[in-house]
Parts: C-alpha cells; sequence; structure tokens
C-alpha cells in the first residue's frame, strides 16, 4: 500500500530514498508517536516526531525521538534565539498545510528552518511523519536532514 502525500511527493522530487510505512492512527492515544512505533513495531528511538516551535517568535520545526521532550532552552540556543515555546496546533496547521499527527518536515506549505535532534544521527534509518496521520516514511537520517537543508543541534531533554 503507497501513501502519496505532499510530503512524500517532495522526498521524490528531492531525489530521496525512502519507504512509505502505513498504520493505524489512534487520534484517542495518549501519545501519537509511541502509539506509531508500536503500531510499527519499531524502537521508539529511531521513530520521531515533528513539533512546531517558534524561537523569538520565527517559526522553527524540531524533529526529535517520539519518547523525548524538546527542551525549549536548549532549542532557543540552537536557532540562535532566546526564548523558544510551541506554535498552538491551529497555527501550524495553518503554517504548514498539514493537520496535527500528520505534520511532516518535508513538503510544509511554507518553509522555515528544521533542527534535527542529534539522537538521530546515531541510526541507519529513522521514521518520521510523510504528511499525513498514519504514515510515517523511513529514510536515512542525512537524507533526511540534506532534504529540508536542516541544522542537527541536542534539542532534547
Amino acid at each position: 500500500m503507497t501513501k502519496k502525500t505532499r510530503g512524500t511527493a517532495f522526498l521524490e522530487k528531492a531525489g530521496i530514498a525512502f519507504t512509505v510505512h502505513p498504520y493505524d492512527y489512534d487520534p484517542k492515544a495518549p501519545a501519537a508517536g509511541l502509539q506509531a512505533a508500536e503500531a510499527l513495531q519499531q524502537p521508539a528511538e529511531i521513530v520521531y516526531k515533528t513539533l512546531m516551535t517558534e524561537v523569538d517568535g520565527k517559526p522553527v520545526c524540531v524533529v526529535v525521538q517520539v519518547n523525548h521532550e524538546v527542551s525549549m532552552k536548549k532549542l532557543a540556543a540552537a536557532a540562535g534565539g532566546k526564548s523558544a515555546n510551541m506554535i498552538k496546533p491551529v497555527d501550524a496547521e495553518r503554517m504548514t498545510g498539514y493537520h496535527v499527527g500528520g505534520i511532516s518536515p518535508f513538503g510544509q506549505k511554507k518553509r522555515v528552518p528544521v533542527i534535527f535532534d542529534e539522537s538521530a544521527f546515531q541510526a541507519e534509518k529513522i521514521f518520521i511523519n510523510g504528511g499525513q496521520r498514519g504514515v510515517l516514511v523511513a529514510l536515512a537520517p542525512e537524507d533526511a536532514r540534506r532534504a529540508v537543508d536542516g541544522k542537527i543541534a541536542s534539542v532534547a531533554n
């Protein structure tokens, strides 16, 4: 089963090798990322969530392991700012063109800086949302970073 999303189309256009992994998304799960890892029978350490944040009022997309939280202090420092906070879900949806639970760093409506937690680069491949609830893509972390010209930093607690 292949799912075509704006995120997967973005990766294809960029010439990035990836595989698509659909799963049954549970909107009632207390932690959507952990539910995705469990549904795909993958360790949480290689499944990443995409969070939309603001650093000094400017949007920044952050990619971290589903079993970790973002340190706003570390994020602000990594982005060269003083303070960071989460963007409201409605604003994240408007900005990215994706629904919360399906936000991908790939193919967002408005291109914003992307920061990958350094933990991603310890794995051969990582799973990241492909742009739709219930669709993850697996790819090499460096390919993911290169696709969005992302930065690598320690941003997780």
